[in-house]
């Protein structure tokens, strides 16, 4: 057996689901809204349920399936059951454990790819799959989920950016690309780094690689060649390049300090890029992730647009609340937020069972034309 079938991976996706909803309410009571009490007793750990149980259980299940091979399939099983037991109160440290071997078996898996293929672009999501495994072993270790932060942002980012370069293959090679992507990754991860030694500093190093690299996917990136061609590739390119804006402000408003806790700019920052960049590429590349986990069809239409509208509009009102200190704005922009991931949900399922439909088939003399499927 070289693999999991794709039924036996869909409780795994149930479960990154179960951590998203509770991550969803945590962040919600975080700004004093009234939610259900699971969510609400989650509040502080927020951003592990989001990054650690959420996109650890997707990015390793993706990981996995690319692999071809069953052990890999233990990552996604214990970041998925890691968030089950955050949702069920059980001490931190067991978690915590299970994070952690998520984090060495996506690891495991990227060295694999790399004696595959050695490239710049394989190297960079080894890095990424380092930077998760850091940031869970210092909050293993020192309980500091806030100093875990900048190392689980590092990988999300990081992952996000090799999975890019790859594509940029596909572009006449130019000469800057690959030396200039070094740099921008080195300053990211040195301002990680040195953000425990040196926190005010470290953190503002980090913004500015954040915004290097938003520069330097705009310019590289092979979105801005896509936008110009039709149907789903198109609507990806818009989901990158409008991504892209939103990680130049997540790295202008840390470089700023926003990613210091506490500070003005800090709900900016954070969500900037967690919302409006992570989740701009979420909604670019589900129509191509979920068949390839689930095996299933997800065909373009155009309403995938209105997600993405939703997104923008409601993260630009929750941006604007921050900037104004406007706690009612902040709440609201919150809900729009919560409503758009609903609203994604249900495109995402009407769309496979739109993918499932068997074509129509046309009655002999009938005038009609396609319908919208």
């Amino acid at each position: 057996m070289t693999g999991l079938p794709p039924p036996a991976r869909v409780p795994l996706l149930i479960l990154g689901l179960a951590a998203l909803l509770t991550g969803v309410l945590a962040g919600l009571a975080r700004l004093g809204l009234a939610v259900p009490d699971f969510g609400a007793a989650q509040a502080g750990i927020h951003a592990a349920l989001m990054i650690c149980a959420f996109f650890g259980t997707v990015i390793t299940l993706e990981r996995a399936v690319a692999l071809e091979g069953l052990w890999g399939y233990l990552g996604p099983a214990a970041a998925g059951f890691g968030g089950l037991l955050l949702i069920l109160d059980a001490p931190h440290w067991v978690a915590q454990s299970l994070f952690v071997g998520a984090a060495l078996i996506l690891l495991l898996g990227s060295f694999q790819v790399m004696q595959r293929q050695f490239a710049l672009f394989t190297v960079t999501l080894a890095l990424g799959a380092v930077c998760w495994l850091l940031g869970n072993l210092l909050w293993f270790v020192s309980a500091d989920l806030q100093g875990a932060v900048p190392f689980w942002l590092g990988f999300l980012v990081l992952t996000i950016a090799g999975e890019r370069l790859e594509l940029t293959r596909f572009l006449p090679a130019r000469a800057a690309a690959a030396p200039s992507f070094i740099l921008v990754t080195a300053l990211i991860l040195a301002g990680m780094l040195f953000t425990p030694i040196e926190p005010e500093h470290g953190l503002q190093l980090f913004g500015a690689g954040l915004l290097a690299l938003a520069v330097w996917l705009l310019v590289f990136d092979i979105a801005r060649h896509n936008a110009r061609q039709h149907g789903l590739t198109r609507f990806i390119a818009v989901c990158l390049l409008s991504g892209y804006l939103w990680l130049a402000l997540g790295g202008l408003a840390g470089l700023a300090g926003g990613f210091a806790a506490g500070d003005a700019l800090h709900d900016t920052a954070m969500h900037a890029i967690a919302l409006g960049f992570v989740f701009a590429m979420v909604f670019g590349h589900a129509p191509i992730i979920f068949p390839a986990v689930a095996k299933v069809k997800i065909p373009y239409h155009p309403f995938f647009y209105v997600p993405l509208a939703l997104l923008h509009a409601s993260l630009a009102l929750r941006v604007a609340g921050g900037v104004a200190n406007a706690l009612a704005l902040r709440q609201w922009g919150a809900l729009a937020n919560t409503a758009t991931l609903a609203v994604f949900i249900a495109t995402m399922l009407v769309s496979v069972i739109r993918g499932g439909r068997p074509p129509a088939r046309r009655r002999r003399g009938s005038n009609r034309g396609p319908g919208l499927d």
